[in-house]
């Protein structure tokens, strides 16, 4: 039985390794086989198709569910209802429409919407919206998180601005809302966004601060729903029945025991519909309803058979949950304290087994975080030795407690505001903890030596004793000291990062690193903060040695400062260094100057005559070998004709396209001296601007110029000196990041 779960297990994640999905008539081929194979010796592989095919099958529905390419940026009259808990921060309502419906066009039945400057919005009501339409889409960026995978496994098929809209019905049945709206009404000392996210599972309320220190100190488990919380309410009810029946006080009527497991697997399941019911909660009920069962029926608990047949269960339920790291992150946790507490030769202390849970939890899911992309907390296992039960004991049962008792007056409230004060206490010595060891973010490592550091935390986990165990010390620490693959001599790795709109390039060569621009920041989007500095540390970058600003505008020196902050940066110089925002000091951009890294020249231009921001722009040449590359920043024709005059109009193989490939830009005289083969454009996907101009882009392929736009090819690499072609994340194929991808397999 066992063995046939793992099969099935393996079927429903085999399609997320899956560059394109088969098309149906295969799936369905594929069913009809599992089917006949189940009966024969070969029924572990029937097992395992029957597994993919379903998994191949919901993908494909949720795939055929997105928007249509000609419906992209159009916009469109929606009715729809809203769904989950709406989030309004800084101006800004976001929310889910759910059952979506337009009169002349078929659209995606869930959306993920933005209204800016919009009114009160609140779950359950039913709306008409003007709604600019967009297909699911994320930055693409090395080792980044895959925003378009996590809109896929929530099943939203389109993206969108409201324009205008109308409310239709008012709200019917969300609950969930009402609740929110009472604690959010309640004085909870300064903390009733965290106690929104304890609750409810809400954590539009924390701040950008608040989830940088939960990150930092590794606690991010315990402020948002997870299987701890929903574990420690069904056994707190278990044990207060259990004890009612031993001291006599529970019914004669009534045997304990079944009382006691249904009551336990009430009350995780309704904390689960309070927490939303996301993947750690649905695993945590399954888990908690196969364990009850089974003690119903033995006596005696299986832990591993209730965590696999929890893990299938999801799967089955949801074979799209995978694409989530929550998913990951959650079973692993509690497969490592299954695997580690349990075949001990002999009981720890109390003591040690709440030392070691953290440590080794800490330890084991370190390779699944690098994996995934996410920080790891240094501080993670010391802090939460306390962390945990202050939620735990303290915050959580008055917050649940006070959130039930909210109809009686006065009582809701005080135990509520209890609640937010012990939080207060929390999040004032996790701040400081942060502060002295904020979280680390691991270099990307090759596959082979993940692998091999995987199998050293493995080791690590065992008991004692186990020969070669300490062997696990060296094998795991290819994480903290990865064998990274240096930059040649005479040659420049240029990474063009997808920021959306805005710029970001960073240049390395074999000992020295350079940033032309810094990403942009609108409001509290900094992708400074959020896309460049940890795509740097990922690949390998420890400082840097010039950070070069092209001009003042936000969409390229707006996350400058985030930069700054994040990174050692030994000089700043910019081509209109006196209108950068905010305190970022920074020397001037001046022509001619040149200077020679490691083999690779490096060579500046601005326009003396320059008057507005974009014109100041600092030009950059970088020469590896015989190969060329130009950054132009934001110039204008304007600026491009004095370029002509200059030193490095000469011809070149790559053009970072002028203002994104703006009208004003990117000139025929300019293209024709060049004469680049390839141009690389930093743009949104369905920006405002309208970039790249279609007349551009029209001028472009008339050339016969490769074009590389990252908001189609994502993240661009180059490898300056080499002269081989470049290479983009979307390069990398996953079946969900390109709508034709799922039809490759029918059309070849």
């Amino acid at each position: 039985m066992r063995t046939a779960m793992v099969a099935l297990a393996l079927g429903l994640l085999a399609p997320t390794f899956l560059p394109v999905l088969p098309p149906f008539w295969l799936m369905a081929a594929m069913s009809l086989a599992a089917l006949l194979a189940l009966p024969t010796r070969a029924y572990l592989a029937g097992v395992f198709f029957i597994g993919l095919a379903w998994a191949c099958f919901s993908a494909q529905i949720a795939l055929d569910d997105r928007l249509s390419v000609a419906l992209e940026g159009q916009t469109r009259w929606v009715e729809g209802r809203v769904v989950g808990l709406p989030q309004h921060s800084d101006g800004v309502v976001r929310f889910e429409l759910a059952d979506a419906y337009s009169r002349r066009t078929r659209l995606p039945t869930s959306m993920r919407l933005a209204w800016y400057g919009g009114p009160l919005v609140n779950s359950g009501e039913t709306w008409r919206l003007a709604v600019k339409l967009k297909r699911p889409a994320g930055l693409l960026n090395p080792h980044g998180f895959d925003y378009e995978a996590w809109l896929l496994s929530r099943g939203i098929g389109a993206t969108g601005t409201v324009k205008d809209g109308s409310l239709l019905q008012p709200a019917q049945g969300a609950w969930r809302d009402g609740v929110r709206q009472a604690l959010a009404n309640v004085e909870a000392q300064g903390r009733s966004g965290a106690l929104l996210a304890l609750v409810l599972g809400d954590g539009a309320g924390l701040s950008r601060e608040d989830w940088q220190v939960l990150q930092d100190t590794g606690t991010v488990h315990l402020l948002v729903i997870s299987g701890q919380h929903i574990g420690l309410l069904a056994g707190l009810v278990y044990l207060l029945v259990a004890g009612a029946a031993r001291h006599g006080v529970w019914p004669a009527r009534l045997p304990w025991l079944p009382w006691a497991c249904a009551l336990a697997f009430a009350a995780a399941l309704g904390y689960g519909l309070l927490a939303g019911f996301e993947v750690p909660v649905r695993r945590a009920c399954a888990m908690i309803g196969l364990v009850l069962l089974w003690r119903l029926r033995f006596r005696q608990a299986q832990p591993w058979w209730a965590w696999l047949a929890a893990f299938v269960g999801v799967l089955v339920l949801d074979p799209l949950a995978s694409l989530r790291p929550g998913f990951w992150l959650s079973f692993a946790a509690v497969a490592i304290l299954m695997f580690t507490f349990g075949g001990r030769l002999g009981p720890w202390r109390w003591w040690q087994t709440w030392t070691r849970a953290q440590w080794l939890i800490a330890l084991g899911l370190c390779p699944l975080l690098l994996i995934l992309g996410l920080p790891v907390s240094l501080s993670g296992p010391l802090i939460n030795l306390l962390a945990v039960p202050w939620i735990s004991l303290l915050v959580l049962p008055s917050a649940l407690l006070g959130t039930a008792l909210l109809p009686i007056p006065f009582v809701g409230e005080s135990l509520l505001w209890i609640a937010g004060g012990l939080l207060d206490l929390l999040f004032k010595g996790l701040a400081l903890a942060a502060g002295q060891v904020p979280a680390w973010v691991p270099p990307a490592v090759p596959l082979w030596a993940w692998c091999i550091a995987a199998s050293g935390a493995l080791l690590l986990l065992l008991p004692k004793g186990v020969p070669l165990r300490l062997l696990g010390w060296p094998m795991l620490l290819l994480i903290v000291f990865p064998p990274g693959e240096e930059v040649p001599m005479g040659q420049a790795e240029i990474w063009q990062l997808d920021v959306g709109q805005g710029l970001a390039i960073l240049v390395r060569t074999h000992r020295h690193t350079l940033l032309y621009d810094a990403g942009p920041r609108f409001g509290e989007a900094d992708a400074g903060e959020r896309v460049v500095v940890p795509t740097l540390h990922k690949l390998g970058v420890q400082e840097i040695d010039l950070m070069l600003l092209s001009h003042a505008d936000a969409d390229h020196a707006g996350g400058a400062q985030a930069v700054r902050n994040g990174l050692p940066t030994t000089r700043v110089i910019s081509g209109d260094p006196q209108a950068l925002p905010g305190d970022l000091q920074a020397g001037p951009c001046n022509s001619g100057d040149s200077w020679t890294w490691d083999g690779v020249r490096f060579e500046l231009w601005r326009w003396a005559s320059a008057i507005e921001s974009n014109q100041k722009s600092c030009v950059l040449l970088v020469v590896a070998g015989d190969e060329r590359l130009l950054l132009t920043g934001d110039i204008d024709t304007h600026a491009e004709r004095a370029l002509l005059e200059g030193p490095l109009a000469g011809p070149i193989q790559w053009l970072a396209a002028p203002h994104h490939g703006s009208r004003s830009s990117s000139s025929m005289a300019l293209l024709a001296r060049l004469k680049p083969h390839s141009v690389l454009i930093s743009s949104g996907r369905s920006n405002a601007f309208g970039h790249p101009h279609p007349w551009v882009m029209e001028r472009y392929r008339r050339l016969g110029l490769s074009i590389l736009d990252s908001a189609e090819q994502g993240a661009i690499r180059l490898q300056l000196g080499a002269f081989v072609p470049a290479h983009t994340e979307a390069g990398v194929r996953r079946y969900w990041r390109d709508r034709l991808a799922a039809g490759a397999w029918t059309e070849h």
